[in-house]
């Protein structure tokens, strides 16, 4: 089970013509469960109908609501009453309404990629789908039996009351447009074998086959969102990959082991400022991605052919990868 503080990228989904998405496998009928219960815990009219709410969805009270820390229930839904109670909170749940009004589309793309996943590797678990409002408590909660999304944290750059303490280049990823990706990502990277070694070329590997299978199973969502770049740092990373590339062969970063170097090239920063103000934070995540499809391009390695692969140095040879602008 995973906690997710989305210190990654969610959006408002971006529908694109059959022309733009890429190729890929024909997904596996799929359609997810979804519980509102933000629904319900919004149509209680006392403290003992939120009770009787927690005790219908215990894992959602546990996981979401850390019931474990409260004597009871009964305390733990007098707490939530006396919430809900708050125009505040009122606020925030018809914003969160309006944020995704279109939670049909988010669970039809969220089906299709699930569906996609299982052809790849049939054992793939289909988990439940719950929404909350919780007055920006948790953001999201993945497992294979359950996701759980705080529809609050994702209602984007209009919400009345926005995350606190988010740096606001993470912040722009907090709305509806990412939720697929991020959701997919930690779903699918339990099937990625990990490369052998502590190297940041290792990591860029990994975090390029992440990508990669991303790629698959959400066809159509632009690959700037897939890693959480707006259109202009994708632009910026594509028309300077070989100023990037350089960077990282004439400072022999690819088999560095150093942990501060390593967290400056594949970290959370607005900008790589050590190789440009322009160049896009977590640069070593996109030229692993970069250096794989290369791989599979020039091998024609299948999927589960690439995720399995633990050598990094055996990805990053056959690849053969040149930035464009060699």
């Amino acid at each position: 089970m995973h906690r997710v503080l989305l210190i990654l990228s969610i959006l408002l989904f971006v529908g694109c013509s059959q022309e733009t998405c890429r190729e890929t496998v024909d997904a596996v009928p799929i359609q997810l469960e979804i519980q509102r219960i933000d629904k319900e815990l919004f149509q209680t009219q006392s403290a003992i109908q939120i009770e009787e709410l927690l005790d219908k969805y215990p894992a959602f009270s546990k996981l979401f609501l850390d019931a474990d820390q409260y004597p009871n229930n009964a305390v733990l839904a007098e707490s939530i009453f006396n919430l809900i109670q708050n125009p505040s909170i009122d606020t925030l749940y018809q914003e969160s309404l309006d944020a995704f009004q279109d939670i049909d589309q988010l669970m039809e793309e969220l089906g299709e990629a699930f569906g996609k996943l299982s052809v790849y590797y049939p054992a793939t678990r289909i988990p439940v789908v719950q929404t909350a409002v919780t007055g920006l408590y948790k953001d999201l909660i993945i497992s294979n039996e359950q996701i759980i999304i705080g529809m609050d944290f994702f209602i984007g750059p209009d919400a009345s009351y926005p995350p606190q303490q988010i740096p606001e280049y993470i912040l722009n990823r907090y709305d509806t447009k990412h939720l697929p990706s991020n959701i997919m990502q930690f779903i699918s990277s339990q099937y990625i074998q990990q490369s052998k070694g502590e190297s940041m070329l290792a990591e860029m590997i990994d975090h390029g086959k992440s990508y990669y299978l991303l790629s698959k199973i959400l066809p159509c969502t632009p690959e700037n969102i897939l890693i959480g770049y707006t259109d202009q740092e994708w632009e910026d990373a594509l028309e300077n990959d070989a100023i990037i590339w350089a960077n990282f062969i004439e400072n022999e970063l690819l088999y560095s082991t150093d942990h501060q170097m390593k967290q400056k090239f594949l970290g959370e920063r607005p900008n790589v400022y050590e190789i440009s103000e322009r160049c896009p934070g977590r640069i070593g995540r996109w030229l692993g991605w970069q250096i794989v499809k290369s791989y599979v391009e020039k091998t024609g390695a299948s999927v589960q052919t690439l995720m399995e692969e633990p050598d990094a140095n055996t990805v990053f040879r056959l690849s053969g990868y040149k930035p464009s602008g060699s």
